[in-house]
């Protein structure tokens, strides 16, 4: 899952990229208003975290912005600005979430999982496709109720294929949401995370669309 972070107190924003790396997000970074519309209109992110008080343009218009362009991608403010009124102007404007500053990260880590699961149609922390159960607040996947052993990678591969399952993910949309900008990119290193999945996983658990993508088998 890919989530880009606009906050530009630089011990903020540090802290924050820090806390969603360990939980195995990518993420990418914006400190200021323009970069962050920029981004924000033409990247794919499952998830935006968005400061209000940002140089040039500031939050409230970025937000604005985007959802005029018809950005959908949730969004959960982050800000200084905890009066209820700013909230709720914030929340009108289009944000899904709102969490004032001060705050400790294992809330920000709560609501963004949040976020992501409601975005996605799925109540609950723990996804379930077929066999497959994985629990997305300790990153811990089963089959069949026997836990199986995953590295980063594999992780965000299944994560998305779950999340996303009923349909094919192309490869290209799937590495994007698997690596950052300045990671390689490459079809044939994807290839073989999702073989090492089905090694793992079992076969006839993710499925090839020759020409379109994977797709996360209903009942492997």
């Amino acid at each position: 899952m890919k989530i880009l972070v606009v906050e530009d107190e630089e011990g903020i924003a540090a802290d924050v990229a820090a806390a969603l790396r360990a939980a195995n997000f990518v993420v990418e970074q914006a400190a200021d208003g323009e970069t962050a519309w920029f981004e924000g209109e033409t990247g794919d992110y499952d998830l935006i975290v968005l400061d209000l008080g940002l140089p040039g343009l500031d939050g409230l218009t970025v937000l604005k912005r985007w959802r005029a362009a018809g950005v959908s991608t949730p969004i959960l403010v982050l800000t200084a600005r905890g009066r209820w009124n700013e909230r709720v102007e914030g929340i009108d404007a289009g944000a899904d979430d709102y969490l004032p500053k001060p705050f400790r990260i294992e809330e920000l880590l709560a609501r963004v999982r949040a976020l992501i699961r409601r975005s996605a149609g799925l109540p609950s922390p723990m996804v379930e496709v077929g066999a497959l159960a994985l629990d997305t607040r300790t990153m811990r996947l089963s089959v069949g109720g026997l836990p199986r052993q995953l590295s980063p990678l594999e992780y965000r591969v299944i994560e998305y294929l779950m999340m996303h399952r009923n349909r094919v993910v192309p490869p290209g949309e799937l590495l994007e949401h698997l690596h950052g900008t300045d990671d390689a990119r490459e079809a044939n290193a994807l290839e073989a995370i999702v073989a090492r999945l089905r090694k793992k996983l079992g076969p006839g658990t993710i499925l090839t669309r020759r020409g379109f993508g994977y797709q996360i088998a209903a009942t492997p």
